[in-house]
């Protein structure tokens, strides 16, 4: 009776870790505009284009901001909800009241904000950790 034995390696496996590496400040303040001339031409001059960008970018619905135009101007609950929203997906510290400060303040500041702030995030440095795994059997 004669046996064999086969030794044989498959799949190399690599397990991938990604893990962002982000801040829990606001990346710019509220009146740094001029940080990223674009976005800040963008809202003094088409400040709808901007919020709608901004939105999409998101992951809102890209006309969202336009419904601030049925508020006349007064109120801008969709920019307190976007900000708000911003600062929790990305553990942003602060609060409610000091977004309602901003957003009374200065709301097309507070767009710019946020659309420096995605862009500084999507831009975010990323650390990746491999292992490569090595699978034997015996036949």
């Amino acid at each position: 009776m004669c046996l064999f034995f086969k030794h044989a390696s498959i799949n190399k496996s690599m397990m991938v870790t990604t893990t962002n590496v982000t801040s829990t400040q606001w990346s710019s303040g509220v009146c740094d505009c001029c940080e990223d001339m674009g976005i800040c031409c963008c809202g003094l001059w088409c400040p709808y284009c901007l919020m709608c960008k901004t939105s999409e970018e998101f992951g809102e619905c890209l006309c969202l901001p336009l419904l601030e135009i049925c508020f006349g101007g007064m109120l801008h609950p969709i920019t307190l909800s976007m900000r708000s929203s911003m600062r929790e997906r990305f553990h942003i510290q602060g609060s409610i009241q000091d977004d309602c400060c901003s957003v009374f303040c200065c709301t097309v500041c507070v767009w710019c904000q946020m659309a420096r702030e995605l862009k500084a995030r999507r831009n975010s440095l990323v650390v990746v950790n491999t292992q490569l795994q090595h699978i034997k059997y015996m036949l």
